[in-house]
């Protein structure tokens, strides 16, 4: 695709040892820099856990979930495919590049309805310290 320099692509086997286990449900690190107006057009997803995070610039989003937004660098974009969704992603600016990681993880239950989230980290929470972005489980605060 013109536009998507990859500065990594780390994808995981499906089929792994018990001893492994812990890594079973990742499946894809992207590590994607967009030159400015280029994306990826309209594409299907389905029983995957989709987390974007923007590390310069911003992402366009839209997808048959009704949701369209923009996550700028600081934020954090959840979306479960589940039982299926069609989506596209596009650099914001068009005259600059963006920077972000995707990750792709396998749901721990298939087939659930579509849903999708997204936050703003607090800088301050980003400093020197590491940061749960998503779990799986209710935590206590």
């Amino acid at each position: 695709m013109g536009g998507l320099n990859q500065g990594f692509l780390l994808v995981l086997p499906i089929i792994i040892t018990p001893k492994e286990f812990i890594l079973a449900h990742y499946r894809v690190l992207n590590d994607d820099i967009i030159a400015g107006g280029s994306g990826f057009g309209t594409h299907p997803h389905d029983n995957m856990e989709i987390i974007s995070i923007p590390l310069e610039g911003a992402l366009a989003h839209k997808d048959s979930m009704g949701n369209t937004s923009v996550i700028h660098a600081g934020d954090v974009q959840v979306m479960s495919a589940g039982t299926g969704v069609y989506h596209s992603e596009f650099n914001y600016h068009q005259d600059k590049e963006g920077k972000f990681l995707q990750i792709w993880i396998f749901p721990n239950k298939k087939n659930v309805s579509p849903r999708y989230d997204q936050f703003t980290m607090e800088q301050s929470q980003m400093q020197n310290q590491f940061l749960l972005i998503v779990s799986p489980f209710e935590l206590e605060h």
